[in-house]
C-alpha cells in the first residue's frame, strides 16, 4: 500500500509534512481535505476521531495523526537523506528538542489569532484574543531567534525535519499579519532559504491546487472518498 498523507487547507500545518514526503524520497500519495467542512465530517472521524489534520496512512495501513509522530515516522525511513537521525543518538535527541518546541511553543502561539478567526465573534473579545496572540508570537519568534543563532538551518548545516515543520507555520505570519520577519535576521535567511527549496515550493503549489513539479516519490491525489474505499477494500 502506497502511504497518504491528508492534509488539510487552507494553512494547515501539514504543510510540513509535505514538504518532509519530498525530502524523505519515499513514495506517497495526498488526499486534501477542506476545514472546516470535510475534516469535521463523520466520514473523516473513521480516520481521525479529533477531527484534525494531518493523518498519515503508513505501507503497513495503520493511520498516525500529529505532525511530531508523523514526521518521525517520516524520519525513520529518511536517515539516509540526512533530515532525520538514529534513535538513541545526540543528533535524534537536539532534532525532537526542536520539534518539541516548534510544536508547544511556535505553534501553541497562534492558537488566540486561531481561534479569534474561527470563533469568536467581533468587539472586546476578538481584540484581546489578537492582542495577546500577537505577543504570544513576537515571544516565540525572539525565542527561536535565539535558538537558530548563527546556524543555516534549525540544526546546524542542513535541513531536518524541523526546518519542514517550521515552514509549515512560519507562513502564518502573513496570514495573520503578525510578526514581520524582517525584525529577525536569522529568521527572515532561514525563511527566505526554505522559501526557495523546490519541496517548499511543491508544498505551496499543492496547497494553492496549481502545477505542482514533485522531486520526490509524489504518486498522486487520491480523492477523500477514493482513499476511504481503498481502506475499506484493504481491510475486507
Amino acid at each position: 500500500m502506497t502511504q497518504i498523507l491528508f492534509y488539510g487547507v487552507p494553512e494547515g500545518c501539514s504543510f510540513g509534512s509535505i514538504v518532509a514526503l519530498e525530502w524523505s524520497k519515499q513514495s506517497y500519495q495526498l488526499s486534501r481535505i477542506a476545514m472546516p467542512e470535510t475534516v469535521t465530517s463523520q466520514a473523516y472521524r473513521q480516520i481521525n476521531p479529533i477531527a484534525e489534520t494531518p493523518t498519515l496512512l503508513t505501507a503497513e495501513g495503520e493511520f498516525i495523526s500529529e505532525s511530531m509522530a508523523i514526521l518521525n515516522h517520516i524520519g525513520a525511513g529518511a536517515i539516509e537523506q540526512g533530515i532525520a537521525f538514529k534513535q538513541g543518538t545526540k543528533d535524534f535527541d537536539r532534532l525532537n528538542q526542536m520539534l518539541a518546541f516548534l510544536n508547544t511553543t511556535f505553534f501553541n502561539a497562534y492558537s488566540p489569532l486561531w481561534y479569534a478567526l474561527e470563533h469568536a465573534s467581533a468587539g472586546d473579545e476578538s481584540e484581546t484574543l489578537i492582542a495577546y496572540g500577537k505577543t504570544k508570537v513576537s515571544k516565540a519568534h525572539e525565542d527561536l531567534e535565539l535558538l537558530l543563532g548563527d546556524k543555516q538551518w534549525l540544526l546546524g548545516d542542513r535541513p531536518t525535519l524541523a526546518d519542514a515543520y517550521f515552514m509549515g507555520i512560519a507562513r502564518w505570519s502573513n496570514f495573520h499579519k503578525t510578526a514581520s520577519y524582517a525584525d529577525y535576521t536569522g529568521l527572515k535567511k532561514l525563511y527566505e532559504r526554505l522559501e526557495a527549496d523546490p519541496a517548499v515550493k511543491f508544498a505551496h503549489a499543492i496547497e494553492h491546487e496549481e502545477s505542482a513539479q514533485s522531486r520526490g516519490g509524489f504518486a498522486g491525489h487520491v480523492e477523500f472518498k477514493n482513499a476511504l474505499q481503498q481502506i475499506a477494500k484493504a481491510a475486507a
